[in-house]
């Protein structure tokens, strides 16, 4: 009797250690497309995101393209997983715009993406370095936001 109950608890507590100690389980990004919507940043484009498999399966792939296309430099680029949050780095031609913006000036940026895949919420930092009309380099962040479509 006495080494049944030693089982049953160490079976149990054997058990609770596994479900303790269980690897926690990163969301995945569903692929499909996305419309991304950036609060702030001065632009007169939405995007849509549209997000495959990336060839060696260990990030997506993503591919921006602007509405209207128009004055617009599409971009990809492939988003890896970073501490849980998927990461996408990628350089554009008229990422800062300044003045009026159709017409005005355009400064290269080097954009930064994070975001959850969960609740596809995140974080873009884009940085230059130099700023409109001749201002020194700098970066601005931006809250975003995917929408599945």
């Amino acid at each position: 009797m006495g080494s049944k109950l030693f089982a049953c608890k160490f079976s149990a507590l054997v058990g609770l250690l596994a479900v303790a100690l269980a690897p926690v389980a990163r969301a995945a990004m569903p692929f499909g497309n996305y419309d991304l919507r950036v609060e702030g940043r001065y632009d007169f484009h939405s995007w849509v995101w549209a997000i495959t498999a990336c060839p060696d399966g260990g990030c997506v792939h993503v591919n921006a393209i602007a509405r209207p296309v128009a004055k617009a430099f599409p971009y990809v680029g492939d988003a890896r997983l970073v501490d849980g949050r998927f990461v996408l780095t990628v350089d554009v031609p008229d990422g800062l715009r300044c003045d009026d913006t159709y017409y005005g000036p355009t400064v290269p940026t080097h954009d930064v993406y994070t975001w959850d895949a969960a609740t596809l919420a995140g974080e873009l930092r884009s940085s230059f370095d130099s700023g409109c009309h001749g201002a020194p380099a700098g970066s601005y962040t931006y809250p975003f936001t995917l929408s599945r479509m």
